[in-house]
């Protein structure tokens, strides 16, 4: 832990980032460098794996959707991240994720930095799939089909185009819409992009294919007859119990790799296959523990769910950036007090309350 860190909490309060500041800040710093830093961020923290308290996340299911809590701490840093997942959220004008999350210091609690994650959620999921694809697909790839084409799909075009290597995009989704709203984000940015009419046209001559889908079922994006030997198979969708998006078989004949095995068993694509079901976390890669891609002919799949120690890698990007440009406003979240031990005497500080003049009634 940085001893200012600290320091600046004590004088000056958290450091809070809003969503309006969190895009100026990537817009300031452009998206290509904060996508590369935070999967370098990403790497580092996977890399150093065994410092991690880790847990999977906690999950409160409804009918219509899920909130989750996302922990994670080393000896220095502890981090959460409240996320939720409503795919029907687009009826209310709302987003189908939203997230906010803190950075806090380990040794006194202090909440250092309090931050938005929706929009760097999809920053640090599309830094995870290029860091994954990096590691596992073939160096010559160049094209890759997305399947699904909603609020993430962009992020995760442009992490393939400046990290992977990626040149082509065949794109398609169930609504004409969504496709048409992604070709129109990425005017100019250098990727040939064709909108297919279906998955398994979007598929066919890929390299990767990423499927990015929001639907909460045990869907069937990817069938057997849509793989090709060399593809590495980018799920990202299915990311909670009850919902995945490749067929059981593909798994089967497949190299598997995810991001903390406890986590994706219950959420993962894997989450149907049996206890025994052997898969490799990627972080065991990257040290070169364990071997990725076998051969050219070999078809890897990332069952990528979501991490909490990829949030905690993507708070840290973005509290170092917002000190770094004097972003973000400090707020009073905690007491600062002339006597720690004295928390009543901030009423007795506290501007007078006008009374009030009929008894507060619970209501019936």
């Amino acid at each position: 832990m940085k001893n200012t860190d600290l320091t600046q909490f004590r004088d000056t309060g958290t450091l809070y980032l809003s969503a309006p500041e969190a895009a100026e800040l990537i817009r300031r710093q452009g998206l290509p460098f904060c996508l590369q830093h935070m999967a370098e961020h990403i790497r580092a923290d996977f890399l150093r794996w065994a410092d991690f308290d880790k847990t999977a996340r906690v999950a409160a299911h409804s009918k219509d959707g899920v909130i989750e809590l996302m922990p994670v701490a080393d000896d220095h840093r502890y981090s959460f991240k409240y996320v939720n997942g409503h795919p029907g959220n687009t009826r209310f004008g709302m987003s189908t994720v939203m997230a906010f999350g803190v950075l806090a210091d380990v040794d006194t609690g202090a909440p250092l930095f309090l931050s938005e994650l929706t929009l760097t959620t999809a920053l640090r999921t599309a830094a995870m799939s290029a860091l994954a694809a990096k590691t596992l697909a073939r160096p010559d790839s160049r094209v890759m089909a997305l399947i699904g084409n909603g609020a993430q799909s962009e992020f995760q075009a442009l992490a393939f185009q400046h990290l992977v290597g990626i040149t082509t995009l065949r794109v398609y989704d169930v609504d004409p819409a969504a496709s048409a709203k992604l070709v129109a984000n990425l005017q100019g940015s250098g990727l040939q992009i064709t909108v297919c009419a279906s998955t398994a046209e979007a598929v066919k001559g890929a390299d990767i294919v990423t499927t990015v889908t929001a639907d909460k079922a045990m869907a069937l994006i990817l069938t057997p007859d849509m793989i090709q030997p060399g593809m590495h198979l980018n799920a990202v969708g299915g990311d909670c119990p009850g919902k995945t998006e490749l067929h059981g078989d593909i798994l089967d004949v497949a190299k598997v790799f995810v991001e903390y095995e406890p986590q994706s068993r219950v959420e993962g694509e894997i989450q149907h296959k049996p206890a025994d079901f052997a898969v490799t976390e990627l972080w065991q890669v990257l040290r070169g523990e364990r071997a990725g891609r076998d051969n050219v002919k070999q078809v890897t799949v990332f069952d990528s769910v979501g991490f909490a120690l990829e949030d905690f890698s993507a708070l840290r990007f973005m509290m170092d950036s917002a000190l770094r440009l004097g972003m973000g406003e400090r707020i009073a979240l905690i007491p600062q007090l002339a006597d720690p031990k004295n928390l009543f005497d901030m009423l007795n500080a506290a501007a007078p309350v006008a009374s009030v003049k009929a008894p507060f009634r619970l209501a019936a």
